[in-house]
């Protein structure tokens, strides 16, 4: 499991997390939600080393993250899927998931097929370039190029981004069975705040920088509150 303690992040003069504790069990999804601004993204960035806190833990099973490289914590076994899908337009699907494999625990030839067998449109495009793929390919295109490495934990930045409602639902659904069936832990930032509480079993609302709701998926969803005022979500 990832657990956060005391975590507090500034830019200059800006604070974006103040002082932000929660616990994201292994085998299950913890949503982060919350406006824009509210430092999910930077929340993310911190768990997988390209953001130094100023104060706070993070700890994977009992080891610090905090003050470790990048390439040293995906080795420990984050994967990290940034907002925008991250892919390399340039090369192939294949090329980009070899590159994901580097730090993998498992053989490439293996990887590959497994993240085919997940994803099935990849290995018909295997030899396409990513800058061909539609938006849905793409996020799963990222999404197995994290997975390749065999991930302990998975960080998700706005998987749903301009992406289709049906499309967005078959990503959702492949995101909670990748979590049970692998014993994943999975954060998942989403700014479509029904979609990642239907698919979390626990959820943290963020509200500049700050948590201000954390607690299992569907009492967040019944907050009255909390959807109006923290999540801007109307009736």
């Amino acid at each position: 499991m990832i657990r956060i303690t005391g975590l507090s992040v500034s830019y200059g003069a800006v604070q974006a997390l103040r002082d932000v504790s929660f616990d994201a069990p292994s085998g299950s999804v913890t949503a982060v939600i919350g406006a824009n601004g509210a430092g999910k993204t930077t929340l993310l960035r911190s768990i997988s080393g390209m953001v130094r806190p100023v104060a706070g833990e993070i700890d994977l099973d009992g080891t610090r993250l905090l003050g470790k490289r990048t390439e040293d914590i995906a080795r420990l076994g984050v994967g990290h899927v940034p907002e925008g899908r991250g892919v390399i337009e340039e090369f192939t699907v294949e090329e980009n998931l070899r590159l994901g494999a580097l730090h993998g625990k498992q053989r490439l030839q293996a990887g590959l097929a497994d993240q085919f067998d997940l994803f099935p449109v990849l290995g018909q495009r295997r030899r396409q370039h990513a800058g061909t793929l539609s938006g849905g390919e793409r996020q799963m295109l990222a999404m197995a190029r994290a997975l390749i490495a065999r991930p302990s934990v998975l960080l998700l930045d706005e998987p749903s981004l301009g992406l289709a409602p049906i499309v967005t639902a078959d990503l959702m659904r492949t995101i909670k069975e990748l979590c049970h069936d692998r014993e994943l832990t999975v954060i998942l930032v989403e700014q479509d705040a029904m979609s990642a509480l239907r698919v979390a079993e626990r959820a943290v609302v963020l509200h500049v920088g700050r948590v201000a709701a954390d607690d299992r998926s569907e009492v967040i969803a019944g907050d009255e509150k909390l959807r109006h005022y923290y999540l801007g979500m109307a009736e």
